[in-house]
């Protein structure tokens, strides 16, 4: 079972463990890639006019645009799921699960970073600012990522199957899903429910570590407060379960 998730654009600051180095992340064999766009945007977030970083994070308080400023390359970092900090990391509230629970979050969750690229929960990464979709003086990590992780993760998604897709739209454009998968849709009144929607994918993801699900049929008969998945709909190669809140 592999689970795909979105970022969040909030993040909490400092961390206890080390800079980014080799060892931080998954798929070490690309490394060098990733750190390609890190030094440019390390590069580009020194050197920029304000008014360029303004738009690149998405901030407008000059004193906050300095803090973001630091080498990121020598900055503490701390597990990525940790690190995340809106409203679906919120409810997975990944501290307060058991012990078993986490494991299953370490082992099973890949999350989309606007800047990092796929990383796995348990990899390591510092604080950092970016707007998502924003380009990096018209670099797009996007299209960069798509290209260069594109068949590593499709050759991990095809050992450690089955995929459920619980990240947002916009991670498509890093990673496109080439085999058959698992994707929720949440409704209310028979209509598609945008604002909860991070609320819920975060307390999918809660229950599944809880329960430990590794099949369609387990994650199937999961019993949510709230919410029931009554039905499926086959698409080509996604399985969409709808989801409706009560």
């Amino acid at each position: 079972m592999t689970i795909l998730f979105a970022p969040s654009e909030g993040k909490k600051s400092g961390g206890p463990l080390p800079p980014i180095d080799k060892s931080a992340f998954c798929f070490p064999e690309l490394y060098p890639r990733r750190i390609e766009v890190v030094e440019r945007y390390d590069s580009f977030v020194k050197t920029a006019p304000i008014e360029a970083l303004q738009k690149l994070f998405d901030i407008k308080d000059i004193s906050a645009i300095e803090h973001y400023r630091a080498n990121i390359f020598e900055r503490p970092t701390m597990r990525v799921v940790e690190r995340y900090d809106g409203v679906a990391y919120d409810y997975l509230d990944y501290t307060n699960l058991p012990g078993r629970a986490k494991i299953y979050i370490d082992e099973h969750l890949i999350i989309f970073s606007n800047l990092f690229g796929p990383v796995c929960a348990k990899d390591r990464i510092p604080e950092y600012k970016l707007k998502q979709g924003e380009p990096i003086d018209d670099f797009a990590l996007e299209r960069f990522y798509k290209e260069c992780f594109g068949k590593l993760l499709d050759d991990y998604l095809e050992t450690y199957g089955p995929v459920v897709d619980l990240h947002a739209g916009f991670h498509e454009k890093f990673y496109k899903i080439p085999m058959p998968y698992i994707t929720i849709k949440f409704l209310k009144n028979g209509k598609t429910v945008s604002h909860w929607a991070k609320a819920y994918r975060g307390i999918v993801l809660k229950n599944m570590a809880r329960y430990g699900i590794m099949d369609e049929k387990s994650l199937l008969a999961m019993d949510i407060e709230n919410l029931s998945v009554p039905s499926s709909k086959s698409e080509r190669q996604k399985t969409e379960k709808r989801s409706y809140t009560r």
